[in-house]
């Protein structure tokens, strides 16, 4: 594999000769700037070899690089082995920007390629500035890889599906209504949507394009009189043909949105620059005026409705039963020292599979023993999975996706008896979790305001974690979704009643073990006072957390009277759906634990 990778870049070095480029850069993702994609637009992949769902690769004529955050910098390292490709830690000191980097290598004057169609337009600027400084030139017509990947594979041409009024709680006529209220307040005629979890919650559509993902490849324009949905004709069955004339939306086919963006005249047409490509943003008319904002799906979506909170709960009751009869049934498996990475994987699955209205997973599963837990994002695979022997934690973080929600858990289980390191470092990260989970904050509080809580803990012995701490997830949608976070990085956007965010704090010591424990927490109000209103965090998940591995020592009275409380209500919730093995399981793991 390792001499195939070279063979592709140099074709890839040949085809810039061919068109007088010094260097190509390839990013992940695809024209709707998704960050999981089809395999069609998996050409970063292809290229390098590295598996991961983040990073950009970069080639010049002498060099190839990868980009990648500190999730995948141990997985990369080892992906990219042997290939020449020089790995680059994102964010991490010493690292220098792509821009940063070429402009030292590239002599003046030089063009420097990107296509534009995965590309937002924020991006094109950004780079552009860069390069204009560096006296480079930023070229985004190009697109290599349908004339060097012979056997690529198809764009994705499943059929889209409608999405039942009774999972959705608001018909897609209401939803258009709404934006077509922001439109005039904006005072725009054009709304141009092109993220695909935007799309799908407008029109109340799921598909399967992206694995794990329920999005449909397309785009949408909505005006103060129509709505036209670009799709492929093949996608559109009967069902929901009839669906889009019943809420007033046209189809036309998906290559069509050039054109129709063409024969915009006059218009002002609202977009977000951070969401749009900039090839489709090229094609807007001259004669229009454009007015750049963050989509005003994003934040519709991200607060949900009564009956999405009402299908949240349920989604939770039967993900914890199956993680209940998963865990018990890892309990007795693993003595055995037959099961690995995989098969716990696939056991998982089957019991997950089992449960109503279950429509597959909503990632796909990390599950990494001793040393590969502390791989963030790591991928087990037949040939090179670990079997759970010995002693050691097991991370498995995965989710499921329910008609009436997506489900997003991490747990970290001793297997044997864990060190004394372990158990302090996995005792840290509770204590940060905890302390996430028991905040109350004031009305207009960000994510970066309250990251700090899951860190502490971790800061005060000198450790911490390179990924965020909280991402939204969607609705029978995208497992990671905005506007809001929990990280160190400002967002502006408020925590909000009816967003719904994880709390996963993490450690991960190299070539040792990692921890994570994740739960999701839902924004609800909590009180008002005479200095305003104040919000909470409910936690949803439901699962135990292992006890095995704490040192009560280290623990609050506050903090272990919150574990007891969370044990006690996942009891409550789920063991009625239990059988009497597994009940009776489920009530020794959620046992109050006491401070020593």
């Amino acid at each position: 594999m390792k001499q195939e990778i070279t063979r592709r870049i140099n074709l890839l070095r040949s085809y810039m000769n061919r068109h007088q480029l010094a260097a190509f850069i390839i990013p992940t993702t695809d024209p709707h700037l998704s960050e999981y994609t089809a395999s069609h637009w998996k050409t970063r992949e292809w290229l390098t070899g590295f598996t991961g769902s983040a990073g950009t690769a970069v080639v010049t004529q002498q060099s190839a690089y990868l980009w990648t955050d500190s999730r995948y910098f141990l997985q990369a390292a080892q992906e990219l082995e042997g290939t020449a490709i020089h790995l680059c830690k994102d964010g991490m000191p010493g690292t220098p920007s792509i821009p940063t980097l070429l402009s030292e290598q590239i002599a003046k004057g030089e063009k420097i390629a990107i296509d534009g169609k995965l590309l937002s337009v924020d991006q094109q600027r950004n780079y552009q500035a860069l390069f204009s400084a560096a006296h480079l030139t930023l070229a985004t017509t190009f697109d290599p890889f349908p004339e060097l990947w012979s056997n690529r594979v198809a764009m994705p041409h499943g059929l889209a599906t409608v999405y039942p009024l009774q999972y959705a709680g608001q018909s897609c006529t209401e939803k258009i209504a709404q934006l077509r209220t922001h439109l005039e307040s904006e005072q725009c005629e054009v709304l141009l949507l092109s993220a695909l979890d935007e799309i799908a919650w407008t029109l109340n559509i799921r598909g399967t394009d992206v694995s794990c993902n329920p999005v449909v490849i397309s785009y949408l324009l909505i005006t103060s009189e129509t709505a036209t949905l670009y799709i492929s004709p093949e996608k559109v069955d009967h069902t929901l043909a009839v669906h889009l004339q019943k809420s007033g939306v046209t189809n036309q086919p998906y290559t069509a949105i050039d054109y129709a963006l063409q024969q915009l005249k006059k218009q002002r047409v609202l977009l977000s620059p951070s969401s749009t490509n900039y090839h489709i943003y090229s094609q807007i008319n001259q004669s229009c005026s454009i007015k750049e904002k963050t989509s005003p799906v994003l934040l519709l979506k991200a607060i949900r409705n009564a009956t999405e909170i009402k299908g949240l709960h349920n989604a939770m009751v039967k993900d914890g039963v199956a993680l209940t009869q998963f865990l018990h049934w890892l309990e007795e498996a693993t003595p055995k020292g037959t099961e690995t990475e995989v098969s716990i994987d696939q056991k998982l699955h089957s019991l997950r599979a089992a449960q109503k209205e279950y429509q597959g997973e909503s990632f796909d599963t990390i599950a990494g023993f001793q040393a590969n837990a502390a791989i963030v994002h790591y991928t087990a695979t037949p040939n090179s999975c670990a079997t759970l022997k010995g002693n050691g934690l097991l991370l498995i973080d995965s989710g499921a996706q329910y008609l009436d929600g997506t489900t997003d858990i991490t747990r970290t289980i001793a297997i044997g008896e864990p060190t004394e390191e372990e158990k302090r470092d996995y005792t840290l990260v509770l204590k940060g979790h905890i302390n996430l989970a028991r905040c109350q904050f004031p009305a207009g509080t960000r994510g970066a305001q309250v990251d700090i809580l899951a860190r502490l803990p971790l800061w005060e012995n000198g450790y911490n974690f390179f990924h965020g701490t909280g991402h939204g997830v969607g609705h029978f949608l995208n497992v990671h979704e905005g506007p809001q976070s929990i990280r160190m990085n400002e967002n502006p956007i408020p925590l909000q009643p009816g967003m719904l965010t994880s709390n996963e704090p993490g450690l991960y010591k190299a070539n040792r073990h990692g921890i994570r424990i994740e739960n999701l927490l839902l924004v609800v109000p909590n009180q008002t006072t005479e200095f305003g209103s104040f919000y909470r965090f409910e936690t949803v998940t439901l699962c135990p957390i292992d006890t095995k591995p704490i040192l009560t020592s280290l623990l609050s009275a506050a903090e272990i009277a919150w574990l007891n409380q969370y044990h006690q209500h996942v009891y409550q919730q789920i063991s009625a759906y239990l059988s009497p093995e597994d009940q009776q399981w489920l009530q020794e793991k959620t046992a109050p634990i006491h401070s020593i």
